[in-house]
């Protein structure tokens, strides 16, 4: 099913495409400088994109610091969802953090998106902990996962 997509690092080029994602799919999301900056002058980041037919239909992002990376965002064209694109993309990112030397990875998740759960522990990811008020746009706390890699 994921034989015709491709994963490749994401570039300045893509920022307009990854906007898109953005838009489709967050409450509050990144603006084009913050992922400029994830580029260019973030040494801990790492984002991998997802294309088909030279489009970019998802991508994920990581901070891989010493041994464990954060994953910073990971998202579906909405059109792509329920296609198991989500779990793949995510597969390939643990894969590219454990490469550069990360042996765990953590997320923030909100604590009322249960698809995002289910998948998150179909991968391995257990619950850490709770961020009280994580996210600016409602105050909705956070469930904070974790995962050997």
């Amino acid at each position: 099913m994921v034989d015709s997509f491709v994963f490749r690092y994401m570039k300045e080029e893509d920022i307009d495409q990854i906007l898109e994602i953005e838009h489709a799919s967050f409450a509050t999301p990144w603006s084009r400088e913050a992922f400029y900056n994830e580029i260019y002058n973030n040494k801990f980041a790492v984002y991998i994109v997802l294309e088909e037919d030279d489009k970019i239909i998802g991508y994920c992002g990581a901070w891989v610091v010493i041994d464990e990376a954060h994953v910073t965002n990971v998202a579906i064209l909405p059109a792509y969802r329920g296609r198991h694109l989500g779990e793949a993309l995510l597969r390939k990112m643990m894969t590219v953090a454990k490469d550069m030397g990360a042996r765990s990875m953590t997320l923030e998740v909100r604590v009322t998106n249960n698809v995002a759960q289910s998948l998150y522990r179909k991968l391995g990811f257990q619950n850490g902990g709770i961020r009280k008020n994580y996210y600016t746009d409602n105050q909705e706390d956070a469930l904070v996962m974790w995962v050997n890699i």
